[in-house]
């Protein structure tokens, strides 16, 4: 991208910036009306000195000497009211910014496909709702607050400096392309910088993530010194891109401020030589240099805004790139009310990459309602795909798949995914109650009452009745203060509560003790009861009373049929049943026994 496409970008951005402020726009107006106020007491103040200085000093003028002292209290009071006013409205209006980006970029998120997830670091885009959007504020309001107060005290005071002495003002005609020239090359610099240190913000806490979340692995493979590097390697990264950032911010504000000092040694020279000094009275020439040295500060400031224009620019790039990403396609208007449980896949082909190749290929599937069938294979025959397709987590361009004799594309995504429930070996839990996370979602409204017969069913009321708070027991962060059978068994009675017509079951109970195992088996068969229910089976065990089983090879059905009919037969299935209990022979003595 080109320099100018940079600039107009960082332009085009700003101005969406402004109205993100501009919807705010009567506590705008006023923050504004007190930035002027408070800029047009910088001007004043300077004329007050030829007054001042020629009635009082020079004169004698006992008029002036009455109304000056007054004057300038209130001029103080005027700006310190004005000050007030337009701090506030705009902290008001920058807090409000924040808050609707921040929510409508949460908002996105929730409406984004699952791929945005597979393909998204989620420390980058934590990094983005807290790090980047507080960048954004910066840029639209302390910035715009600066841009418009010390923009009009420096437009106020060049007016009356050219008033008092247009011929010694020329000398700020040579300084401002210089100046700009400077600006210009240094914002170059502060947008780089900005888009590199919002980058390792982003891995910083993606690593962070992944320590904290990982940290049983970390500690128990002997991680720490790993992970130490890993964080010392972006750490050092953020702390030399910031270091480059202040430096040029360092270099540049001194060297703005340099170029000014000489015009103004310059003007000043000029004025107390020559003729100029004769024409000029002397509460007209402390006046225009006092002016001319008030310039400096608005002058300063306005250059230190743009490090933090920079920054917020740089912010809004990412958040509006997350704001225009599309959401997740919802283009069915039909609805199901609530689903009999028929499912059929109709010469289904699918991939995650085309340059990969397909996962699922040529896949045709009948499921009746009330049927459990059962998917085993290797790891990556494609099981969980097929699967993840029901409820559309990814889209299906190639075959079709039908819900009740309805194509899935055609229903709404509200519709079609409530009529699926589902429970896995990793169980999501949320830092809330166990009675909110029982009812979560759209289960929020369910009673008392019907929280506690889901949960007896799920056998869970018999440790949750036990804990001193009860329902009202906080889990942790997914559930961590739980063991997990009790997590599982939250989890099966939260299926339960939603009472969908489908199951998705993945096995829930590979990783768990005899004990715990067994409450949820029977839990599980009073969910599958009179449901639609698709295994996905890592034991084989497991799912032998299933009413079919189908057997999967590198993203093909290789075989269908009941247990008894697939051992008889001889093939995938009964040599990958052979594998595992040649694995397990404790397993396999105990089905034997069971059979």
């Amino acid at each position: 991208m080109s320099d100018s496409s940079q600039a107009l970008d960082g332009f085009g951005v700003y101005r969406r910036l402004l109205r993100e402020s501009l919807r705010y726009w009567p506590y705008l107006v006023l923050a504004v009306v007190g930035m002027t106020l408070t800029a047009a007491t910088q001007p004043a103040m300077a004329a007050l000195m030829k007054p001042l200085l020629d009635g009082s000093f020079v004169a004698r003028n006992m008029t002036a000497i009455t109304w000056i002292p007054p004057a300038l209290v209130g001029l103080y009071l005027v700006r310190g009211i004005a000050s007030y006013v337009s701090s506030y409205f705009m902290a008001y209006v920058g807090t409000h910014v924040v808050m609707d980006l921040r929510g409508r970029m949460f908002e996105r998120l929730l409406n984004m496909p699952v791929t945005f997830f597979d393909n998204s670091s989620s420390g980058e885009l934590l990094a983005k709702l807290t790090y980047n959007v507080e960048q954004v504020a910066g840029a639209s309001t302390s910035s715009f607050t600066i841009l418009i107060r010390d923009s009009i005290t420096a437009l106020g005071l060049l007016i009356w400096v050219f008033y008092v002495s247009w011929k010694l003002s020329l000398v700020f005609l040579v300084l401002f392309p210089i100046i700009a020239l400077i600006t210009t090359s240094v914002t170059k610099v502060f947008r780089r910088l900005s888009r590199g240190i919002q980058d390792v913000v982003g891995e910083v806490t993606h690593v962070s993530e992944e320590m904290i979340e990982g940290h049983r692995v970390v500690k128990l493979f002997g991680g720490k010194d790993y992970e130490a590097k890993r964080f010392d390697t972006v750490n050092r990264k953020s702390r030399q891109l910031r270091l480059r950032s202040t430096a040029a911010e360092a270099a540049s504000l001194p060297l703005m401020e340099f170029i000014a000092s000489v015009g103004i040694a310059f003007i000043i020279y000029l004025a107390t030589s020559g003729t100029l000094l004769q024409t000029m009275s002397v509460g007209s020439f402390v006046s225009f240099v006092t002016a001319v040295l008030m310039l400096m500060e608005p002058l300063r400031r306005l250059a230190q805004i743009n490090p933090t224009l920079q920054r917020g620019i740089a912010a809004g790039e990412t958040i509006f790139e997350l704001l225009d990403a599309e959401p997740e396609p919802d283009h069915g208007r039909g609805r199901i009310e609530r689903a009999s449980g028929r499912i059929e896949y109709r010469d289904v082909n699918f991939g995650y990459d085309t340059a990969k190749g397909d996962v699922l290929q040529d896949i045709d599937l009948d499921i009746a309602p009330g049927e459990t069938v059962a998917l085993v294979g290797r790891s990556g025959s494609g099981k969980s795909t097929l699967v993840n397709l029901l409820p559309r987590f990814y889209e299906l361009e190639r075959g079709d798949i039908l819900l009740d004799g309805v194509s899935i594309s055609q229903l709404a995504l509200d519709s079609l995914r409530s009529q699926f429930t589902y429970v896995g070996q990793q169980v999501t839990l949320f830092n809330d109650t166990i009675a909110n996370n029982i009812a979560y979602g759209e289960q929020g409204g369910a009673t008392r009452e019907q929280i506690i017969e889901a949960a007896r069913a799920a056998h869970a009321w018999e440790f949750i009745e036990q804990l001193p708070q009860g329902l009202d027991t906080l889990v942790g962060e997914n559930g961590v203060l739980l063991s997990g059978g009790q997590r599982q068994r939250l989890a099966i009675a939260r299926a339960l509560l939603k009472n969908a017509p489908i199951l998705i079951l993945d096995e829930a109970t590979s990783a768990l003790d005899t004990e715990s195992e067994r409450h949820i088996q029977a839990a599980l068969e009073t969910l599958v009861r009179g449901r639609t229910t698709l295994v996905i089976a890592h034991r084989l065990s497991t799912i032998e009373s299933a009413d079919r089983i189908v057997v999967m090879q590198k993203g093909r059905i290789v075989e269908i049929g009941s247990h008894a009919e697939l051992i008889a037969r001889n093939g995938a299935y009964a040599r990958l049943h052979r594998m595992q209990f040649h694995e397990d022979p404790q397993q396999a003595t105990e089905t034997h026994e069971q059979r």
